[in-house]
């Protein structure tokens, strides 16, 4: 029978560290105690070199059977071994083996463990082998766990508290999605998966939690693409008597705080672009960035004219809103390229912000762009009561002339609000698509490590 537990392991880039340090042809003092699996074999007889792995890195064993026993392993199976660390002849830091213990047999043959396993959709199914072969897939997992507890670290830094709200929602809110829909039995209750925490967290700083954050997923009922996921990790936080331009610098701090805690720089390539996350950032009004590409219009009917004049299909954009987003989208976006925040926007598109102060048409809200990439979005969060009913009531006439996505309202959220929010500015973030940045993958499937995927 195989043993239960191997205790006392250190980590292989601890021992590797050590061996490092001894000089050529030396082996160190002591007893050190490995675990992991046997990724390279190498050498015949009494003399073996095996590859071992574990999450930290990879080392090699020196195994001679006249010392540790005979050696009947196969490629990826699992082994605890003890010995002492040493550089061999050729300067390779290893551990030289005087036990080798079988933990876990292999049942089926790795894959090519030269090339990795390099198919996408295998990676991606499989995800086990994709990181059991792949050790840029290994290191992409640790980057995103370093990026999320970096976010975290900076957010209790500056005395924001970290909450939780329902996942199960009577309502959904905070954004324009399509949600999951699921039946509670013992309630005879139609609940949502949430699409945003942002009425819940809003809550809080009605009952006098004034900085508060969530990280957590969400999910939306959309389609799968290089940037999207139906399920999705998002942070959003909340901070009393701020408003937009406090959340702008904010971010830009976080980023750039996040980028150096987890890569040690601000600087990364993403999608093939030198970027630069430190601030500040570029900040473009919404209205001058369409108007620099010849699509800002009020009147409906020439922009959509304007967008099919350049070849581009309106058939699903229901309304003056979805034209405009459209274009943001696939003429704007694309070439935000540095570090971008776009703000005031059309308050057709931000049913929860606050009007700005010079113009009613326009509100106090912002999107920000990293290599064509929208990251995240933010308000100066309305607060009056009967205000947001009113933007309720007419996200409500645009679900019953047929668009899903529009706001359904909630008049629990519009009560609260009775009761008083201080001015607070909010920010929603993509952890996801941070770590795309981050990593410089291309697609948000790299670093979800079991993203949603059609059936075979």
């Amino acid at each position: 029978m195989l043993p239960k537990r191997f205790p006392d392991r250190v980590e292989i880039a601890a021992v590797r560290a050590e061996a490092e340090g001894l000089g050529v042809g030396e082996e160190g003092e002591g007893t050190r105690r490995l675990a992991g699996r046997v990724m390279g074999r190498r050498g015949h007889g009494k003399l073996v070199f095996l590859d071992l792995v574990d999450r930290s890195g990879r080392l090699q064993l020196l195994v001679d059977e006249s010392r540790a026993g005979s050696v009947d392993l196969d490629l990826g199976d699992i082994v605890g071994v003890a010995g002492s660390p040493a550089r061999t002849r050729r300067g390779e830091p290893s551990l030289v083996v005087d036990e080798l213990t079988l933990l876990a047999k292999i049942r089926r043959p790795l894959p090519d463990t030269y090339h990795g396993l390099t198919d996408s959709e295998a990676r991606y199914r499989r995800r086990y082998l994709d990181l059991l072969a792949n050790e840029e897939a290994r290191a992409d997992a640790v980057l995103r766990s370093r990026t999320v507890s970096a976010i975290r670290r900076y957010l209790d830094a500056h005395d924001f508290l970290e909450v939780e709200t329902p996942v199960l929602q009577p309502r959904y809110g905070g954004g324009f999605a399509e949600p999951f829909v699921t039946h509670h039995n013992d309630l005879d209750l139609d609940l949502y998966l949430r699409i945003a925490t942002e009425l819940y967290l809003k809550r809080l700083l009605v009952g006098g939690l004034e900085r508060v954050y969530e990280l957590g997923k969400d999910f939306r009922n959309e389609g799968v693409s290089y940037k999207h996921q139906p399920e999705f990790t998002m942070v959003e936080w909340y901070e009393a008597y701020a408003d937009y331009r406090d959340t702008m610098a904010r971010v830009e701090e976080l980023v750039a705080t996040v980028a150096k805690d987890v890569l040690g720089r601000t600087q990364v390539e993403f999608r093939g672009e030198q970027i630069e996350l430190a601030p500040p950032w570029q900040r473009v009004r919404l209205v001058d960035a369409l108007a620099q590409e010849g699509l800002w219009t009020r009147e409906e009917a020439e922009l959509r004219s304007r967008l099919k004049e350049r070849g581009t299909d309106t058939g699903a954009n229901a309304g003056w809103a979805k034209l405009v987003d459209h274009a943001l989208s696939a003429y704007v976006e694309p070439k935000l390229i540095q570090p971008t925040i776009l703000y005031d926007y059309p308050i057709e598109l931000s049913p929860f912000a606050r009007l700005t102060d010079d113009d009613p048409l326009f509100v106090e809200r912002f999107e920000f762009f990293v290599g064509g990439v929208e990251l995240g979005n933010a308000f100066s969060e309305l607060n009056d009561p009967d205000e947001q009913a009113e933007r309720f009531a007419s996200g409500a006439q645009e679900r019953e002339a047929g668009d899903l996505e529009a706001e359904a309202g909630d008049p629990d959220y519009v009560e609260a609000l009775a009761y008083g929010m201080p001015p607070t500015g909010g920010l929603g973030l993509g952890v996801d698509r941070l770590t795309m940045v981050l990593s410089g993958r291309p697609t948000i499937r790299d670093v979800i490590l079991f993203p949603a995927l059609r059936p075979v």
